[in-house]
């Protein structure tokens, strides 16, 4: 037995290479076989059902099966304002939008696996958490939680999401 493997490589090297390209695109040539990435998508997600973006990022990219939300703030999407009233509408509005963005992304909140808050005052932290649980009811999704100097507008609260697309199984361990 040869101690050379069908890529040209040392067995060793070899089966590490048919493991690497078996998530690849392989392309034999008459001479040899050479491995290709296969083509990724990225989508770009917009919905005015969230209010219209007027700074230069997008409401959510996909990548493959994976929805990158940016941050949403508690605006209301036909005056472009946040609404009234403190932490408590203004989470309950962020939680909207982050809603809104998910379904054009084609996924939910049920799919969202990591979130990051970003908190203008971190003793608004209980009331912000009422907010959250009535949208996040079970299986909480990774969360982190930061009190930062401002938001833009002045928010009190910023909410990034990443989600997945398509069928995705929880195991609760």
């Amino acid at each position: 037995l040869s101690n050379v493997g069908p890529l040209g490589l040392s067995n060793k090297r070899s089966q590490f290479a048919e493991c690497f390209c078996s998530v690849l695109v392989t392309q034999k040539t008459p001479s040899k076989s050479v491995c290709k990435m296969a083509s990724l998508t990225r989508k770009i997600i917009s919905t005015a059902l969230a209010g219209k973006v007027s700074a230069p990022y997008s409401q959510a990219i996909v990548a493959d099966r994976t929805v990158y939300v940016s941050g949403c703030l508690g605006m209301d999407k036909d005056t472009l304002k946040l609404v009234p009233g403190g932490i408590v509408p203004e989470t309950s509005q962020a939680l909207k939008n982050l809603r809104t963005i998910l379904e054009a992304a084609d996924s939910g909140i049920d799919k969202v696996v990591k979130v990051t808050v970003f908190l203008g005052d971190i003793d608004d932290m209980p009331k912000f958490n009422e907010e959250y649980k009535k949208v996040f009811t079970h299986d909480f999704p990774a969360r982190s939680c930061f009190a930062v100097a401002n938001l833009p507008l002045k928010a009190r609260v910023e909410i990034e999401a990443v989600a997945l697309t398509g069928d995705v199984k929880t195991i609760s361990t």
